[in-house]
């Protein structure tokens, strides 16, 4: 009789056990969100968190202020689940393309090489084209007749460039574009941030590096010029998350793809407007965003 009680406490207690393990295993796993180290990337790195945060019952972190590098080698190494990155970076920096293709091709390519490569996953595109662009003051595109890159490379040894160190170094950055179109400048001074803003506004740089979407191109009022040889790739924004985090928690996934298509040029520049000028708090503002748009309460 005692061995019988003594069965089905065990029981019983195996069955407690697994009953408190099917509830809380997939919920006790840190999903962690990262993301680069400038605006626009701290929104969409607030929009995955809270997006998971409320539709989830996952523990969800976020770590950002990282470079490229850094946070794909963190994505690599699962020190990061997910992010939101550019077709363009995918493509050229990670996987060292550098033929001009169109902005189909270029996801296409990217979806297929980073899940063979690096066993990431490629989400739907969420909307808008984050490219890189030279701008200058309005009164120096006046002055020289700028507008294009092509105009810029015939006076570019008078004037000093100021970019983000990564663009003065990586695959398709300044390098390449200086090859591409015979350009040279006075001087490359590494500026990171809005700092690059009141360089130019300063006149210590005449040319500055700028993103399509970036809010400060609307304070400063630059002259976006246009890259009349397509140096630069389609730098369309997408979710990317490990194969196997996306694997254990299909959820995750279906919540990311209702990002998909939800943002545009303008609309992405008129958030990063509202960080950059207004002095909005990043999380304020993607949360807004994404109670605008359905996707949480």
């Amino acid at each position: 009789m005692k061995k019988k009680i003594l069965l089905i406490a065990i029981i019983m207690m195996f069955l407690v056990t697994a009953l408190f393990t099917g509830c809380g295993g997939s919920s006790s796993k840190t999903i962690v969100v990262g993301a680069k180290d400038y605006t626009e990337q701290d929104i969409l790195g607030n929009m995955l968190t809270i997006l998971l945060q409320e539709n989830t019952d996952y523990n969800i972190e976020y770590k950002h202020e990282m470079s490229s590098n850094v946070l794909f080698a963190a994505l690599q190494s699962g020190d990061v689940d997910l992010c939101i990155d550019y077709t363009g970076t995918l493509y050229s920096n990670y996987l060292n393309y550098s033929d001009i293709k169109g902005a189909d091709e270029v996801y296409d390519i990217s979806v297929k090489d980073m899940s063979e490569k690096y066993k990431l996953d490629v989400l739907k595109p969420l909307g808008f084209n984050n490219t890189y662009c030279l701008a200058v003051r309005p009164e120096t595109a006046q002055q020289y007749n700028l507008k294009t890159f092509s105009d810029l490379a015939k006076v570019s040894s008078d004037m000093v460039f100021g970019g983000g160190f990564e663009i003065l170094n990586r695959n398709d950055g300044i390098p390449k574009l200086k090859e591409r179109y015979n350009m040279s400048f006075k001087e490359e001074l590494a500026v990171e941030g809005v700092l690059r803003y009141s360089a130019i506004e300063n006149n210590e740089t005449q040319i500055t590096e700028a993103f399509s979407t970036d809010g400060m191109l609307l304070q400063y009022n630059l002259v976006v010029l246009e890259d009349d040889l397509n140096f630069f790739p389609p730098y369309h924004a997408v979710p990317l998350i490990r194969q196997d985090t996306a694997k254990q928690f299909p959820e995750v996934v279906e919540e990311l793809d209702k990002l998909a298509g939800v943002l545009n040029d303008d609309k992405m520049r008129e958030l990063n407007y509202q960080v950059d000028v207004e002095k909005k708090n990043p999380h304020d503002v993607a949360a807004a965003f994404l109670k605008s748009a359905d996707l949480i309460k």
